[in-house]
């Protein structure tokens, strides 16, 4: 569903030498990056097409491993295995995936080990911060600050199901530099169950997911930075949405990536190719049989979070309130319907729909997840222009 920006990730890594170091880097990124991809079964394509999900985390991680040169030995140890399928699946299996995933986020927040650090460019600091939901589980959370004097208000980032609070591949971080930089103060954090938070992702529920919404609601407005308000990607949509009807007066501004408005549809009775790949036969199989099934080749979605699916109505609920939205969706969307968000900004009062033309699900190349992360920016911008 999402695509990686292969080029973008190299560049960032290898800004960290210069000279011929960062040439020796860039030339390794190669091979780390075949390794992984024979190694977790995917084909190898080129930097402009898309890699699929269950590949995409695993292959930032090499690169920024790599361009760290976080161990030396690995690179020793691939010239002896040669550059032939087996060889670079051995090679691929040396590398600790779950101590490489750290130094990816470390690398994506911008933290590189310390809980704090400055990004300059009126984006002000990057800090980890404590989150708890209110029935104990201790989410993962980072907060960026603005160095702008003119603070704008609070934006909280609410991520997709398979993801964490990067959002893919890393587009949170990239908005979240964006808002900070023009003034606003900007909280991401991870549901239960997904990236560093508490939890299985077996466990996770939307009911589950309302309530670390309320306690990263309840952290943005103890910063006490302005107005609030919220930007909800995919599946994020649904948990928002559901906590409008306590949220709406507070929430300054609602901005939505193509919304999953629409649960029969998406995952009961699918209609695109996504929800068909992901929630039919096969899959519903697993579910009887295991009590989850699993999405996009690497989330396991319990019984309990599908059985839900039949009792909510976000769309309902969203048709009902009143906060003005912006709606970002692709009209080439596989897997979230664009026609049905496409309709509900039709109906709804204060709702401004922006069709990302030609997109799919996530906005599926750097050039439209730029186009997405400015209109989002330029509109917030203008919001609070307007409110003050």
């Amino acid at each position: 569903m999402n695509s990686i920006d292969y080029e973008g990730v190299i560049e960032r890594g290898v800004g960290t030498f210069g000279g011929s170091e960062a040439q020796a880097h860039r030339r390794r990124l190669g091979v780390a990056a075949k390794a992984l991809t024979t190694l977790t079964g995917c084909r190898w394509r080129s930097p402009d097409s898309g890699l699929p999900r269950c590949a995409a985390f695993r292959m930032i991680a090499v690169v920024v491993a790599s361009c760290l040169s976080c161990s030396p030995r690995h690179w020793e140890a691939q010239s002896q295995f040669g550059s032939s399928s087996a060889g670079l699946a051995t090679f691929g299996q040396t590398l600790n995936i779950d101590l490489v995933r750290g130094w990816c986020a470390e690398m994506l927040y911008g933290t590189m080990g310390s809980s704090a650090v400055d990004r300059g460019d009126g984006a002000g600091r990057v800090e980890r911060v404590g989150l708890r939901s209110v029935d104990g589980l201790e989410l993962d959370a980072v907060v960026h600050t603005s160095e702008r004097p003119d603070v704008c208000g609070s934006v909280l980032l609410v991520h997709g199901i398979t993801v964490d609070l990067d959002e893919g591949g890393g587009m949170f971080v990239r908005l979240a530099d964006r808002l900070a930089g023009v003034g606003f103060e900007v909280v991401r954090f991870s549901f239960r169950g997904h990236g560093g938070s508490d939890g299985t992702q077996r466990g996770v529920t939307v009911a589950g997911e309302c309530l670390d919404l309320q306690a990263a609601v309840e952290l943005a407005r103890g910063r006490r930075s302005g107005p609030m308000s919220v930007v909800a990607a995919s599946f994020g949509a649904v948990s928002t949405v559901l906590s409008l009807p306590w949220l709406d007066e507070e929430l300054h501004r609602l901005v939505l990536w193509n919304p999953v408005l629409d649960l029969h549809h998406t995952f009961l009775e699918p209609e695109l190719p996504w929800g068909a790949d992901n929630f039919g036969p096969v899959q519903r199989n697993q579910l009887r049989d295991k009590g989850f099934l699993t999405v996009d080749g690497e989330f396991e979605l319990g019984r309990v979070l599908f059985g839900e699916f039949a009792c909510y109505r976000p769309l309902d609920v969203f048709l009902a309130s009143r906060v003005s939205t912006l709606i970002v969706h692709g009209d080439r969307d596989g897997a979230v319907s664009y026609p049905i968000a496409a309709e509900a900004a039709w109906k709804r009062p204060s709702t401004l729909l922006h069709t990302v033309v030609g997109s799919d699900h996530g906005f599926d190349s750097r050039e439209r997840e730029d186009e997405a992360i400015t209109v989002t920016v330029d509109w917030l911008v203008d919001q609070a222009c307007a409110a003050s």
